[in-house]
């Protein structure tokens, strides 16, 4: 009898033991999208570009003036990236591919000051809501129970903030027009000096020639929504006592973001609810340096960095002056483009120890990506893949993917939205119709193809790639059945009857399917919207 009181017992166990596994197996992941401003592949040494951006205007080829990404190296490789990833040629419709998971004749944002309109309810004109026109990343992982932040750079005109889907917001300004932050006087507005308008530095009080910005990198402009420190939807940061005696010439932007955002993940993991986090970081993007306005200056310096072999040091910033007199007391990075990719490098290695030290890095999805390509080189370029192609990374070693390292596959930002809908178990309704293509089941069965074309485009340009040949804004077919070193100096197409039946059979399939999103000059805006200016000028 007590032998077989004791195997009863031990059965129980082992039953108590498997329903606690199962129930663990199926805890739902956190989820981090890291998205990067303005950052080509080519500048990630992982990508073997042979060419890359220089510290200021022109490209390079001198390794010292070479990103270093240890971390992110790592991560690509134990985990998976992808050898072609195309976003849009830049910043708001490439951001609205990422949160629709649709292409611009659908959500109407084709360029950058080239948004599609709407009337708004209370019969004014506005660019089109992506929230008005679309499903959201933010809604999907809400629906799914999933606790959402969005942190960093917002680039959404004419849209409220807390229609996104995301429960809390720490933003930073990337739209000219909005609010005016009282904290800091690193920004330059617009001002009418003799009928004629003009941008002043509001630090120094003098004109300069560029365009209506907040500071985001130093003494930054930052805005909170929804946060637990405030009674206000949206309030202004610092907003705390703590907070605001921290707060001064010598806070990152950057940083900020990352605090508050590891805040927001501990305060979910002590509620028991999975968390997605959409991390819009403005680093990558050039900006007025308030510290150092030279004019070939376009990237502000970051705090230093040393990578040890085994870890990164970070060394506190010294910045002392006012008014556009400043020290530096060379406690910064030097400026380029490299040193703001350096610093994602230094951040992703805290990620993934924040996950370590929470225990979630086993169940926690990391995505790192970028909007479009870099400044002086891709940004807005119709040209072969130069805006397009960015980096994508996938880090997710608690998931059991059948991949690893690099891929050789064609993915589009556009996949992210749906990516995401898989993981969390949400299903896009029928009547939704998205571009994008899950990269999932390519990650996690032993499928070999994801996608058979990746597309893009610019204002009324389209651009479209295969794995043999692409055809870019301009109009030029290339033949990209073998590597560029460079990644983007593929053969052009003179001569058709030249190539094989593989590259022509591929070509007539693209052209079939350009058509479909040529909507630029026919369905431009909104829905039902009248576009009065141009129906009176017609009449004329």
């Amino acid at each position: 009898m007590k032998l077989n009181k004791f195997i009863v017992s031990i059965v129980i166990i082992i039953l108590a033991g498997n329903i606690y596994a199962q129930k663990q197996n199926k805890q739902k992941p956190n989820i981090v999208v890291v998205f990067a401003d303005d950052i080509s592949a080519r500048e990630f040494p992982i990508y073997n570009s042979t060419v890359w951006n220089a510290d200021f205007k022109g490209e390079s080829t001198d390794l010292k003036m070479r990103a270093k990404t240890p971390v992110l190296s790592r991560l690509a490789e134990e985990g998976v990236f992808i050898k072609t990833a195309w976003a849009a040629t830049i910043c708001s419709p490439s951001r609205a591919m990422m949160m629709t998971g649709r292409y611009a004749d659908k959500h109407k944002w084709w360029h950058n000051g080239d948004l599609g309109m709407s009337i708004s309810k209370e019969g004014k004109r506005r660019p089109w809501p992506l929230y008005e026109s679309s499903t959201l990343i933010g809604h999907i992982a809400q629906k799914a129970g999933y606790a959402t932040m969005w942190s960093g750079k917002t680039q959404m005109k004419g849209s409220d903030l807390l229609k996104f889907g995301f429960d809390e917001g720490v933003f930073t300004p990337g739209e000219q027009g909005a609010p005016n932050n009282p904290m800091t006087d690193f920004k330059i507005i617009p001002k009418k000096l003799g009928g004629k308008k003009v941008y002043i530095n509001a630090d120094t009080g003098k004109e300069m020639n560029t365009y209506q910005q907040y500071g985001w990198y130093w003494q930054p402009h930052v805005r909170l929504m929804n946060h637990p420190s405030s009674n206000k939807k949206l309030d202004w940061w610092p907003n705390t006592k703590e907070s605001k005696e921290k707060y001064g010439l010598n806070t990152f932007g950057p940083d900020v973001e990352l605090e508050l955002i590891f805040d927001f993940m501990e305060r979910k993991q002590k509620e028991k609810k999975p968390f997605f986090v959409y991390h819009t970081t403005h680093l990558g993007h050039g900006s007025v340096d308030f510290f150092n306005q030279h004019p070939d200056n376009n990237y502000p310096q970051t705090p230093k960095i040393k990578w040890t072999g085994n870890e990164y040091i970070r060394f506190e910033p010294n910045v002392t002056g006012d008014k556009g007199v400043y020290n530096t007391h060379n406690s910064l990075s030097e400026p380029g483009i490299r040193n703001h990719v350096n610093y994602l490098d230094y951040q992703a290695w805290l990620y993934i120890n924040k996950f370590k030290e929470m225990g979630i890095e086993n169940n926690t999805i990391f995505i790192f990506c970028a909007d479009n390509g870099t400044h002086y080189y891709g940004k807005g370029s119709p040209v072969s893949q130069k805006g397009t192609h960015v980096p994508f990374i996938v880090y997710a070693p608690g998931m059991h993917l059948t991949k690893k390292g690099e891929q050789d596959i064609l993915v589009n930002i556009a996949d992210v939205m749906p990516t995401i809908a898989d993981i969390v178990g949400v299903k896009i309704e029928k009547n939704y119709e998205v571009d994008g293509v899950s990269l999932w089941p390519y990650l996690t069965t032993s499928t070999k193809k994801h996608r058979e074309w990746i597309y893009s485009y610019k204002k009324g340009m389209q651009l479209i790639r295969g794995f043999n040949v692409m055809k870019d804004g301009e109009g030029t077919w290339y033949n990209v059945a073998e590597d560029a070193d460079d990644l983007v100096s593929f053969p052009k197409i003179k001569d058709w009857s030249k190539m094989s039946k593989v590259h022509l059979d591929e070509r007539d399939q693209l052209n079939t399917i350009l058509p479909k999103y040529n909507l630029h000059a026919t369905a431009h805006d909104a829905p039902g919207y009248i576009d009065k200016k141009k129906l009176k000028k017609n009449k004329k």
